[in-house]
């Protein structure tokens, strides 16, 4: 406890200067003697009349220092904190976690060495060494709370005060997210709000949520709160999920942002994972053109593959000659015939809900064969003319020499020779 000289020393100028010593005696007097005179008209007064040194003297000394306190606190609060050379704090900010010890040291001027100087706190101890007056703490037990060092001048009879900022911070006790008067699968293009719930925290006008999908941060959010005290806060997004969301995690991270003073890894805690499920309608994966030619006899293969949450179920409707039933996102048929043309329509479709495909399919005359047959039915009548042309020429010239090039007639005609008997 400080002593009654450190309590009065900031007053010292006044006790000169405004008479404040005959005014404080002068209404310890009045309100003493008031004490003491209803004492006197009580009935047993004659039991306080043999103290009435003693009590005198306890009321004065009572009253001077708690008037003395009073005019302290008003004096202090009147300094001037922009003055030249006001004192400076080292470190200027100090961040502390509640439950630790700390300290701060308060260099006054040099100059100020003859002047009134000290400091006024609402905890912990403090010591004085010259100009320098080291304050600590052995446990930060207060959230709001401020340090001040001063001094007065002497002649001026002017104060000057420097404060030191605190921020007493506490991390969350927890940190939780889920979605808002919401549970189960979530449905694609609808808007929902996620909740960050930040528990116990403090300051919690430091605090800083981010809200993430997967590994992508979504947004950054802080609160407008200025309590010094740990509170609960919740923190909200709202989302529209696509269909790419679904089994996506979604998570939140509260950090408590105390500046280059505070500790070298800021102060993190991390929520669960929530991971979401959204349904959505069946997509088509595939492109397939809507009208389908085909030759007779190729493969047929029709795929209406979709994708959707729930899995889809696919309904195909086809020509009688086809086989049925196919319940598959696929339909192959080997080989294929003139029957098996028409309209071929697909139906998925799942809880959210469903889409048609359809296929026209062409089947066209495989004429390959008719190529095949030609050809070769050319090329035989080509050799029966060639063979009667050459019997022909033989029976005429009968086993005369003859040139092939004069049978078709491409040069000179062939001039026989006479056989001489």
């Amino acid at each position: 406890m400080e002593s009654l000289v450190d309590i009065c020393r900031p007053l010292s100028f006044f006790w000169d200067n405004l008479k404040l010593k005959s005014l404080l005696v002068s209404v310890s007097d009045t309100l003493c003697d008031r004490r003491w005179s209803r004492t006197l008209r009580s009935p047993d007064s004659s039991l306080f009349a043999q103290k009435n040194g003693k009590t005198m003297f306890c009321c004065r000394i009572f009253l001077v220092v708690s008037l003395a306190n009073f005019l302290r606190d008003l004096h202090v609060s009147s300094c001037d904190p922009s003055c030249a050379e006001k004192p400076e704090f080292t470190p200027s900010r100090l961040v502390v976690k509640y439950g630790d010890a700390t300290s701060a040291r308060c260099s006054v001027c040099e100059s100020c060495s003859k002047n009134i100087y000290n400091l006024e706190r609402a905890l912990g101890s403090h010591t004085i060494n010259g100009t320098t007056i080291v304050w600590k703490v052995e446990k930060m037990t207060e959230w709001d709370t401020n340090t001040m060092c001063y001094f007065t001048n002497d002649t001026t009879n002017h104060q000057c005060c420097t404060t030191l900022p605190i921020t007493v911070y506490k991390p969350p006790d927890r940190v939780s997210i889920s979605f808002l008067n919401h549970t189960g699968p979530m449905f694609m293009g609808h808007d929902y709000a996620l909740q960050c719930e930040v528990q116990n925290v403090a300051p919690v006008e430091k605090l800083s949520v981010t809200f993430y999908r997967g590994q992508t941060a979504l947004t950054q959010l802080q609160s407008n709160n200025t309590h010094k005290k740990p509170v609960t806060e919740i923190f909200s997004l709202s989302i529209t999920p696509r269909k790419e969301d679904n089994g996506v995690q979604y998570w939140c991270e509260a950090k408590l942002e105390l500046g280059p003073e505070g500790p070298e890894l800021p102060p993190l805690v991390t929520s669960q994972r929530a991971t979401a499920t959204v349904f959505y309608k069946p997509h088509l994966e595939t492109s397939d053109p809507e009208t389908v030619t085909i030759t007779e006899g190729q493969r047929l293969q029709l795929n209406c593959t979709s994708v959707g949450n729930p899995s889809p179920s696919y309904t195909w409707k086809i020509p009688p000659a086809s086989p049925s039933p196919w319940n598959s996102s696929v339909i192959t048929i080997e080989s294929v015939t003139f029957e098996h043309g028409g309209w071929y329509t697909c139906d998925v479709r799942n809880s959210v809900g469903k889409i048609t495909v359809m296929y026209n399919v062409d089947v066209k005359a495989d004429i390959t064969p008719y190529i095949i047959y030609g050809g070769v039915g050319g090329g035989l009548l080509l050799i029966f003319f060639t063979t009667i042309v050459l019997i022909h020429c033989y029976k005429h010239n009968r086993m005369g020499q003859y040139n092939l090039k004069d049978v078709f007639r491409l040069h000179t005609r062939h001039v026989a020779v006479p056989i001489t008997e």
